[in-house]
């Protein structure tokens, strides 16, 4: 009795895990979907990507003002509108 039940704990174990990976298969986007989706990443196009980079450039200087000073420059950099 107590192999049946091992047995069956197992298959059920086993079943759980295949079931598990076909969901997990079926929501996969795909191969075609896949590339659609990496054409339309910033780093595919060169002019998003410079967007990027620059916008990371000015981030970075803000911060860096930021880290040099005492004032609150959230309120100097918000009433320059």
């Amino acid at each position: 009795m107590s192999a049946l039940r091992k047995l069956l704990s197992y298959t059920a174990a086993v079943a759980a895990l295949i079931a598990g990976y076909a969901s997990w298969r079926s929501l996969d986007p795909g191969d075609q979907r896949n590339r659609e989706l990496l054409k339309n990443l910033p780093e595919s196009n060169p002019v998003r990507m410079e967007e990027s980079r620059r916008r990371n450039a000015q981030i970075m200087e803000m911060l860096k003002d930021a880290a040099q000073t005492n004032e609150n420059i959230a309120r100097t950099y918000g009433s320059q509108k």
